[in-house]
């Protein structure tokens, strides 16, 4: 059977340029998938993106190459996975558009200045946007030897990727396909449904 891509989104950083898609490797809550090789995912993606803002990621380390998520029907999408060791997101908001109905789910936590923290955090996505600095970053670094991240988070042999000690992000603005935390902590967690035409996103 041949496989269905869909058009692959795009990774704007304002500063830094980082969508890492090899040309070779061609809801509720918030979805969790750890990365494996290429595969990004290690189980059948919805499908839908959901979107993630935050006034500041603070991580450390950190890696990013390509990979695929797959849904359930075998359609694959291209996407940048991103691993970070520790993680903390301040103001974090999540946001899942029910498609063809005026209904939007929102997520907030890590407000207060006390942020969302998370551990062995993967992040397969579509776009991120933000100010970016890296501390001690290699770039280009073949994929399947990075070992900055997670545990298994590295990608194929002789793929593009990098990693860094440290990674910080302000003015996040991401859309992604999926999240993995080994643990994920949300701090003044509030959920709320919005319904109607002036329901919002994230951003």
């Amino acid at each position: 059977m041949q496989d269905r891509f869909d058009n692959p989104g795009r990774t704007r950083w304002r500063r830094f340029a980082a969508m890492l898609v090899p040309a070779t490797a061609v809801a509720g809550t918030i979805v969790f998938g750890m990365a494996n090789g290429a595969i990004a995912a290690s189980f059948a993606v919805s499908g839908q993106t959901f979107k993630v803002s935050a006034s500041e990621l603070r991580g450390d380390g950190f890696v990013q190459y390509g990979g695929i998520a797959e849904e359930s029907d075998g359609r694959k999408h291209p996407v940048a996975v991103s691993g970070i060791r520790n993680a903390k997101l301040y103001d974090l908001c999540q946001s899942v558009k029910v498609p063809g109905a005026p209904v939007v789910l929102t997520i907030n936590a890590g407000g207060g200045g006390e942020p969302a923290t998370a551990s062995g955090l993967m992040i397969d996505m579509d776009s991120l946007q933000g100010d970016a600095t890296f501390k001690d970053i290699n770039i280009g670094q073949d994929a399947s030897t990075l070992t900055g991240g997670p545990a298994g988070a590295r990608g194929d042999v002789k793929a593009f990727g990098q990693q860094a000690d440290t990674v910080v992000i302000k003015d996040l603005r991401q859309v992604a396909r999926s999240t993995h935390a080994g643990t994920f902590n949300l701090t003044g967690l509030t959920m709320k449904v919005n319904v109607g035409a002036d329901a919002e996103e994230c951003f």
